[in-house]
């Protein structure tokens, strides 16, 4: 305080002194004249103009022009680029303050040997024999992954032009990533890594942020398309999902957990090209890191016996969730997979292949790679008709039925059916359940009747076991009957379809006998080379108060069947009662069919909910099994998540705990859940994403809702039935608790006490009416738009 005040008096005493003194040119109080006027100081940038944080990395984007960068050649290295993120008011300006970036520079040049692949990626920096990538930082040092300080180009960013940065090599020689001895006329490729950017907060953006990658031919600057692009992003996506945030034309992959994600396939080949490859056979390390055969082993482990790194990925664990000899699956940009032949992508599946000794190739020792296109270039032996791509579209036509009645009389069903065989009208006497893919598995007509909500409620099926003389085909038709108690099906509407699984021939594309019937499954026995579903439009029946002619309908429906010419592409767009949607199952999967197989012919949901609805109670993977350990040949080991059961089979139930690893029995398989009870092994999309099984929109171009107005679901389901004995006692629960926690695998007592202190009613209340389980308030905080709906907890691809 002392030394303030002394200063203080200082201050005052010098301005006093500056008073009596200076300016005296005038009269006593009269101002002197105006100085010269200054130079005019730089003007500040106004606000807004820029910014030096982002809120996701969607919002950040780095462009890099062709003209503007040096990857062949002897010129001296140098790079242009801007970057732009978005501002609080969503509009992309000048991004400034960047100080680290990594450049990956690769090119594709024609494969000058016979081994491999016609056409091969060289990633540049590797060629040099420097990395895999080079940085660029406001030093031109850098220190590596392992801890090594390295060389780096300098960047500088334009103080006259904020967002514009330059680079250029300051150190001896070129930059690593220009190939000097390239070829300029070969394709390029350019993608740039943002490092040491944060949100607002400070807190670093946790997703890559990585560039759209430029492919361009030096020599004249033009854009160009690779040739070995067999693998778009939209394929990966079908099962990965997409990343919220970017434009249609810059679609990301959204869950690859292998380094955290570099989102396109353009960017994995920076790595995984031949500078990496090995042998497929190498027992260390089990796999060969080349794009092409690291993919194949990857997305085939399931049905391989894997070794050394490939093993304790746990890529045996991994389940390829469409049918594997499907290759367009992956492969939907070209027919590059099937016109280039070569080994290293065919072991890579076919690991019990060696072609050095001819095992497993009947032994036949090919001198190169040269040589697999006499065999395999063309015809039967050809990559596309080997593997049976598409195989089942040619099986339309296989077994069509048509519903055609549904009548009573004095207590007996009577459902006639037309059957075509082949394209042909059935002849007389041809017995279907001889062309079973499965003796008496797979061999109903379902048949059951709708509830007020239009939910199924099954127990009319017929099946071959004990109706075997009415599949036998007279005048073209069907003939089915099932006796009923007396009113069952009066004003009631009546639900038929087909679980028939046909044995398929994959060599004609028909429907044939089973001549092993008795010994299996045809697919297991070697009769049938595929199970094919019957072709069957499900179509519904109303019966007046006295039920004697069935009217067909299509009111109050909660599922909705597909055209006999969308056998392979069922869809329940358009209706509004449903939330989830075949074709987004087939994005992933390709179809049901195989997904049931071979003891259900199915390939819609109106057939999948005969069996799993609301009123069918129980399971048969009542426990839910997490993984404990590993055993001492590296295998997961699971134990009983205690506490967490479920008693019933609704399609929701299911469908939520297979894919979150919920169903899995004690021996795991296909999804999961991990150590923590939490992970979900094997999944591939993010958790969140709902829309990976939900449509997007309903109808009216809305997003669908989940929730109804009046509290509800979508669906008006309002009660599911459970038991833990087989029906001997039946109590009901309300769906919407049971649909969160058939997906939250800590729904534990605190969350079952959650539930209940919101109006649900939960296994153990041992409410025995479905009528007397309230409509729960769940959707007073959850449903969509609310502070807590269930559109901001699941945000999908955005996290």
């Amino acid at each position: 305080m002392m030394r303030t005040h002394k200063k203080s008096l200082l201050a005052m005493a010098l301005i006093a002194a500056i008073g009596l003194t200076g300016c005296g040119d005038g009269d006593d109080g009269q101002d002197g004249a105006p100085g010269a006027p200054g130079t005019p100081g730089t003007p500040g940038t106004p606000a807004g103009i820029t910014v030096d944080t982002v809120s996701s990395a969607a919002d950040f984007v780095l462009t890099v022009a062709p003209a503007d960068i040096v990857v062949v050649g002897t010129d001296a290295f140098t790079i242009k680029f801007t970057a732009t993120g978005k501002n609080s008011k969503g509009e992309a300006v000048p991004f400034t303050g960047l100080e680290k970036v990594a450049l990956y520079v690769m090119n594709q040049a024609a494969n000058t040997t016979d081994t491999g692949a016609p056409v091969l990626w060289q990633n540049n920096a590797l060629a040099n024999e420097f990395g895999s990538s080079m940085y660029c930082t406001l030093t031109g040092k850098a220190t590596a992954r392992g801890g090594a300080e390295v060389d780096a180009c300098t960047l500088v960013e334009d103080e006259a032009n904020p967002g514009a940065y330059t680079g250029t090599w300051e150190h001896d020689g070129n930059a690593p990533v220009v190939l000097a001895e390239g070829d300029a006329n070969n394709l390029f490729r350019v993608m740039v890594r943002t490092y040491n950017v944060s949100d607002s907060s400070g807190a670093g953006i946790s997703d890559k942020l990585l560039s759209t990658p430029v492919d361009f031919i030096p020599a004249t600057g033009e854009l160009a398309v690779s040739v070995k692009d067999s693998v778009s992003n939209a394929a990966c996506i079908k099962c990965h999902s997409s990343k919220d945030g970017y434009a249609v034309t810059d679609i990301r992959i959204a869950n690859i957990g292998a380094h955290h994600n570099y989102q396109k396939v353009e960017n994995c080949v920076a790595c995984h090209n031949p500078a990496y490859a090995a042998d497929q056979n190498d027992a260390e390390k089990g796999f060969n890191p080349n794009w092409n055969a690291m993919i194949h082993t990857i997305h085939a482990g399931h049905h391989l016996d894997l070794v050394g790194d490939a093993k304790a990925e746990g890529w045996e664990q991994i389940g390829f969730p469409s049918e594997l000899n499907e290759c367009t699956t992956c492969h939907d940009n070209g027919t590059q997979w099937n016109d280039n032949v070569y080994a290293e992508a065919c072991v890579s599946c076919h690991t019990d292949v060696d072609l050095a000794t001819g095992d497993g190739h009947r032994g036949i020792v090919p001198e190169s790679d040269a040589a697999c296109s006499g065999c395999h270039g063309a015809g039967s032996l050809s990559p596309m008709q080997a593997h049976s791509v598409d195989r089942r579209a040619a099986f339309e036509t296989g077994l069509v039925l048509d519903v055609m009645s549904a009548d009573v009389a004095a207590d007996l069903l009577t459902v006639v059916i037309d059957v075509q065989l082949n394209g042909e009208v059935a002849i007389d006497g041809t017995d279907l359940k001889e062309y079973l893919n499965k003796y008496q598995s797979g061999d109903d007509i379902l048949i059951g009747t709708l509830d007020a909500n239009g939910d199924y409620v099954r127990g009319l099926s017929i099946n071959t076991k004990d109706n075997a003389d009415e599949f036998v085909v007279q005048g073209g038709k069907l003939t089915l009957t099932k006796a009923i108690t007396a009113g069952q099906l009066d004003g009631k509407t009546l639900s038929v379809s087909s679980e028939m699984n046909m044995c398929g021939d994959t060599s004609t594309s028909k429907i044939i006998e089973n001549t092993k019937l008795t010994e299996g499954a045809g697919t297991d026995s070697g009769a049938c080379d595929v199970a094919i579903p019957a072709n069957i439009v499900t179509k519904f029946f109303k019966f007046e108060a006295t039920a004697v002619k069935g009217v067909q309908t299509e009111d109050n429906l909660r599922f909705v069947s597909s055209k006999l010419t969308d056998y392979m592409s069922p869809t329940q767009a358009g209706n509004d009662r449903t939330t989830a949607d075949e074709a987004k199952c087939n994005a992933c999967h390709g179809n049901l069919s195989h997904i049931k197989s071979p003891n259900h012919g199915v390939t819609d949901f109106t057939q999948c909910a005969d069996c799993h609805n609301n009123s069918y109670a129980g399971s048969y993977h009542a426990d839910v099994y997490k993984q404990s350990g590993v055993d001492a040949d590296g295998e997961p080991t699971f134990e009983v998540m205690e506490g967490l059961e479920y008693y019933n089979r609704d399609l929701v139930t299911v469908a939520h705990r297979f894919h979150s690893g919920m169903f899995a029995g004690n021996t795991g398989g296909g999804i999961y859940l991990g150590t923590d009870g939490e992970t979900w092994v094997n999944y591939p999309a993010p958790k969140t994403d709902c829309q990976a099984c939900h449509k997007d929109e309903n109808s009216e171009g809305d997003a669908m809702p989940f929730f109804a107005a009046n509290g509800g679901l979508t669906s008006g389901r309002e009660a599911i039935a459970t038991t833990d004995n087989y029906g001997a006692t039946v109590e009901y629960i309300s769906p919407v608790a049971e649909a969160c926690r058939s997906c939250h695998a800590h729904s534990g007592a605190a969350a079952l006490a959650h539930f209940k202190s919101n109006g649900a009613t939960v296994w153990g209340d041992e409410v025995r009416d479905a009528n007397l389980v309230p409509v729960e308030s769940c959707a007073t905080c959850h449903a969509e738009g609310k502070t807590y709906g269930i559109d901001k907890m699941h945000m999908g691809g955005a996290h």
